[in-house]
């Protein structure tokens, strides 16, 4: 998958800018540089019909969620490169393909292969690599289309595709707001862990109606527990309002950007109904899941879109009061999955064992704190746990860091870089 020169050439010279502001930092220049060109030498592929499959590491299939993650610095080449603008582009259009086959899948094969989880008891073709359906996997191409243009200035991506693509996200999250009575979405996988298979026969935990939109799967690829998914709602709040934007200044469909506004509207309001609740340490902080019926979960997941990470994706500051508590408890014992140890304390995930940290959910905390001395705490921290192997990985052990899981995993490489960037004063525009 190793790139041109056309591509690998200003990549190097963009990798020695950013190095010039890390003169006292050599081995955060040497990581950066690593981690920058080893996800697209590595996991970017440039195909025939223009657009680019983008594999999330040591698992040969395309998630719409990790793709995007791993594309999003490069945004910061797509306005002076045009093959990153190319590259992009490919990468946004390869998504709005995938979903307009199935908005219900989450990952999705470079060919109709029949590799992956034909197994699964759901609607399967041979594209799709699993069909878990994540309210993230439809959030993430809009917004990634939409950085391209805010960073870029490029509206190629806003085509026929992306019409269709739009259309039918819009059509299943309003499906989605009334699961019971509305959905036939449903997903069995048999002689697996509890967190890989759906109850009720598929169709998930009972919900009530909220005004927001249901998820079987968190963006972990674990189940939800109850179908209201906070953080992928607030995710999707954005989007919606990031669709009405695109729908109003580029595409002049007023049709499409009223019913963004006010499909957002409406999940907006279900999150500030159903998604607040007063813990008795913090006040009132935001639930991870709910169901409308009143059982809610309190805890965050690495994974983005997280609580932790509301100010990141743009739905609240932060300085937001309800922020501010709720990350006070998801960075505190409160939180099931806050991990302390000999070598770092963080978030980590039901995904990997207990006590095992993400170096994603670490970068996370550094790229929403508010005081330059925690980001730079954290990247030493990053750059102390990486197991002497110079990139980053899925989690590792906060009492042995030299112990981790999955040693190529792009998406955390590349918000370690991210972090990065960060400190160097460099971002993606929102």
């Amino acid at each position: 998958m190793v790139q041109t020169a056309a591509v690998l050439e200003p990549l190097q010279r963009w990798i020695q800018s950013v190095q010039r502001h890390l003169q006292n930092r050599p081995r955060t220049q040497a990581m950066f540089e690593t981690c920058m060109r080893n996800t697209i030498e590595t996991t970017f592929r440039p195909l025939q019909d223009g657009t680019t499959f983008v594999i999330t590491g040591d698992i040969p299939a395309m998630w719409l969620r990790d793709s995007a993650a791993q594309a999003r610095p490069y945004l910061l080449l797509a306005k002076s490169e045009p093959e990153f603008e190319r590259l992009l582009l490919g990468v946004v259009e390869r998504q709005l393909r995938y979903v307009s086959h199935d908005p219900y899948a989450n990952a999705f094969n470079e060919s109709p292969n029949g590799q992956g989880h034909q197994e699964d008891e759901t609607a399967m073709t041979p594209w799709i690599w699993e069909r878990k359906y994540e309210i993230d996997s439809l959030c993430y191409p809009i917004h990634l289309a939409y950085l391209l243009w805010r960073n870029a200035g490029t509206t190629a991506q806003f085509n026929d595709t992306f019409r269709t693509a739009a259309a039918l996200t819009l059509e299943l999250w309003r499906k989605e707001q009334n699961h019971e009575q509305h959905s036939d979405y449903r997903f069995v996988r048999r002689n697996c862990p509890a967190t890989d298979t759906l109850p009720r026969d598929g169709k998930g935990a009972r919900t009530g109606k909220t005004g927001m939109t249901w998820s079987g799967f968190r963006p972990s690829d674990d189940a939800c527990d109850y179908g209201y998914l906070i953080p992928s709602n607030m995710f999707a709040v954005v989007a919606l309002r990031e669709l009405a934007e695109i729908a109003q200044q580029v595409l002049k469909d007023r049709s499409l950007q009223s019913e963004a506004e006010r499909l957002a509207s409406e999940i907006e309001a279900g999150i500030r109904t159903y998604g607040i609740v007063h813990h008795p340490k913090f006040g009132d902080i935001y639930a991870y899941e709910t169901d409308g019926l009143g059982n809610y979960t309190l805890m965050d997941d690495a994974n983005v879109p997280s609580l932790l990470s509301i100010p990141y994706l743009g739905y609240a500051g932060s300085d937001d009061p309800i922020y501010v508590r709720t990350r006070r408890f998801i960075l505190s014992e409160h939180n099931p999955y806050f991990y302390s140890g000999k070598e770092a304390s963080g978030i980590g995930s039901p995904h990997t064992p207990p006590g095992y940290i993400w170096p994603i959910a670490l970068a996370m905390q550094g790229l929403t704190a508010t005081e330059p001395e925690e980001k730079l705490r954290l990247l030493d921290l990053l750059e102390r746990t990486d197991g002497g192997a110079g990139m980053m990985h899925e989690s590792f052990d906060a009492e042995d860091a030299s112990q981790y899981t999955r040693p190529w995993f792009s998406w955390a490489n590349m918000m370690y870089c991210e972090l990065v960037l960060d400190v160097c004063g460099i971002r993606v525009a929102k």
